[in-house]
């Protein structure tokens, strides 16, 4: 079957299910272009609190699955690739945020949004690369253990030199390989782009962009700017949306592939199968799901 007639029996299932399709950035093209809502990691658990589908069918990496049936324990979240996980999301470790708990009186765990739910369940309130700096800023806690992302953490710490940052030693793989010489090498060819820069990328690359900011915060950037031409320095997946949203605008990658392989795992196939067998689920017990929804609720509190 082509993937445009599994768009028409995946639209008929949608219906069928009362289901939503809720898509990420980073993934392939045509599965972006099924998304009933397509968004960066805050927005997508923020509007998954807000739809009344019975079922979610979540189209990127594990943890984004696993916050959408937190914050909707009642609903059936689907995952299309269930081996879409995020290397990141396990690079720390419960038994160190126990470590420094004992070690700090004052600190809060601030639990980037890419994590486990073990993870965010141990910790104090979730962030986002959108909202991390003002929920943060917000915090009444001078020392922040902020896991598991180093570089976001570097990024963050930099602008509220008030508080005292432990550091995790967490990364994205597809940002963190992104070198200040490939993005030197970009300015050099193409010298009219701004930089826009995800601040997962390291200190370094950060110091070379025009702008700092989210998935989304890069496309809402490049739709306000006179700009014309555009070095993208985060997953190459943004370049469909920002095609989209703009026109006669020019945008370049770094020679880093710039590719996150497990978003692309969700395939259309996958999405269509997901939601006629209602299989892969997101499985998470009662204990689970209540310890990691509390931090994600305490994100859009003071996200607000």
């Amino acid at each position: 079957m082509s993937n445009l007639n599994l768009g028409d029996e995946i639209r008929k299932l949608k219906k069928e299910r009362n289901a939503v399709i809720m898509t990420h950035y980073y993934v392939q093209d045509d599965v972006q272009d099924l998304a009933d809502y397509i968004g960066d990691s805050f927005f997508l658990s923020r509007k998954a609190t807000e739809i009344e589908a019975d079922v979610i069918v979540l189209c990127g990496v594990r943890f984004m699955g696993e916050s959408a049936k937190a914050l909707n324990p009642g609903k059936v979240v689907l995952l299309p690739a269930e081996d879409a996980d995020c290397p990141m999301a396990h690079m720390a470790m419960v038994e160190a945020i126990e470590e420094v708990r004992e070690k700090y009186d004052d600190v809060a765990v601030v639990c980037y949004v890419n994590s486990t739910a073990e993870l965010k369940a141990a910790s104090d309130v979730c962030v986002t690369s959108a909202n991390a700096l003002k929920i943060v800023s917000r915090l009444p806690n001078k020392n922040i253990y902020f896991i598991p992302d180093q570089n976001l953490a570097h990024y963050i710490a930099d602008q509220l030199p008030e508080k005292n940052f432990i550091f995790n030693d967490g990364y994205c793989h597809v940002h963190h390989s992104i070198t200040k010489e490939e993005v030197l090498a970009a300015k050099k060819q193409h010298p009219n782009a701004e930089v826009l820069v995800h601040p997962e990328c390291k200190p370094e690359v950060c110091a070379l962009a025009d702008y700092i900011g989210s998935t989304s915060g890069i496309i809402n950037y490049v739709k306000d700017s006179d700009t014309e031409e555009f070095i993208i320095v985060t997953e190459r997946g943004v370049l469909h949306e920002l095609g989209l949203q703009t026109e006669g605008k020019k945008f370049y990658i770094t020679g880093s592939p710039q590719t996150c392989p497990n978003m692309k795992k969700i395939t259309v196939e996958k999405v269509y199968h997901a939601l006629k067998n209602m299989e892969p689920k997101v499985e998470m017990s009662d204990e689970l799901i209540v310890g990691a929804k509390k931090p994600m609720e305490k994100m859009l509190e003071l996200a607000k």
